[in-house]
Parts: structure tokens; sequence; C-alpha cells
């Protein structure tokens, strides 16, 4: 009688490679060698950038910020300066946010800077 070596083991392990690399072009969906290795590859991308995405929004957030800030007439540095020295602790995300949805708070927070930036 035949001796069962691996088998639900070898198919489950192949079956979820496989799955994870459902919709994978060509034949890195299909083949088993070329699914491990493209699934290994997608796992780097994906760790890497899970940390890429958070330097990505601050970026956006920033350049939203200075967008407003210039139309204000101050630069960024000058904006950001302003709110240290009037002690007003505010993240970037949500000055992001206010420049774009709130514009009169927003006019009020440069005005504040502007003001700390001159008296000092």
């Amino acid at each position: 009688m035949p001796r069962a070596v691996d088998g639900t083991r070898r198919k489950d392990r192949r079956k979820k490679i496989l799955g994870q690399a459902k919709g994978y072009w060509g034949r890195r969906s299909t083949l088993f060698r070329t699914a491990k290795d493209a699934v290994a590859k997608s796992g780097q991308y994906a760790y890497r950038d899970r940390r890429v995405r958070k330097r990505d929004f601050r970026s956006l957030w920033i350049t939203r910020i200075s967008a407003a800030c210039r139309a204000e007439g101050i630069s960024y540095s000058r904006f950001m300066n302003g709110l240290r020295q009037s002690d007003i602790q505010i993240n970037r995300k949500a000055l992001s946010n206010m420049a774009i949805e709130d514009n009169a708070a927003f006019h009020t927070l440069v005005e504040t800077a502007k003001k700390a930036a001159v008296a000092s």
C-alpha cells in the first residue's frame, strides 16, 4: 500500500500562496514558484510602504499648509515659527484640514502667527 508523504499540508501551503497571488499579472498568479517570489516581494513592498505612507501624507499636509499660507502672505516656516512662539500646538493634519475647510479659522491662526513673529 502506498504511503502518503505530504498530502494536504503541501496542497494547503501552495493554495495559500496562490490565494495571496490572486489578481497578479500573467503566470505570477497561476504558477506556484513564480507566485511565491511575487508574494514575497509584495510583502517587502507592503512593509516598506507602510512607513513611506506616513512620510507622504506629512509632505502632502505641509504642501497644503504652505499654499494656504502663501495666499495669506506668509511663508510656511514663518507661520509654523509664529505658532510655536504663540504656544499654539496643533498638528499638520489638522492645519491642512483647516486650511481647506475653514478659511476663517485658518486666517485667525495666520494673524496670530504674524503678531507673534513681529513681537519677537
